[in-house]
C-alpha cells in the first residue's frame, strides 16, 4: 500500500472536504392544497403536479374501538 512522501497541511486537507458537507433540502408549497412538498416532485396529499391531478391519492380508513 502506498504512503504519503510528504505531510498534507491542513489547509489542503480542508479544501478537499470542503465539498463533503449536508445539504438543507429545499421545501415548497404545493399551489392546490398548500401542503410542504419538495419541489418538482408530486404531492403527496393530493397527488397534483403541476396544476393536474398526476395520481389518485386514497383516503385513510379510520378505525373502529370495539
Amino acid at each position: 500500500m502506498a504512503l504519503p512522501k510528504r505531510r498534507h497541511s491542513s489547509s489542503r486537507q480542508g479544501k478537499r472536504r470542503g465539498s463533503q458537507k449536508i445539504h438543507v433540502q429545499s421545501i415548497a408549497v404545493c399551489p392546490n392544497c398548500k401542503a410542504p412538498k419538495l419541489p418538482h416532485r408530486v404531492c403527496s396529499v393530493c397527488g397534483y403536479y403541476k396544476g393536474r391531478q398526476v395520481i389518485q391519492i386514497k383516503e385513510k380508513k379510520k378505525r373502529e374501538k370495539k
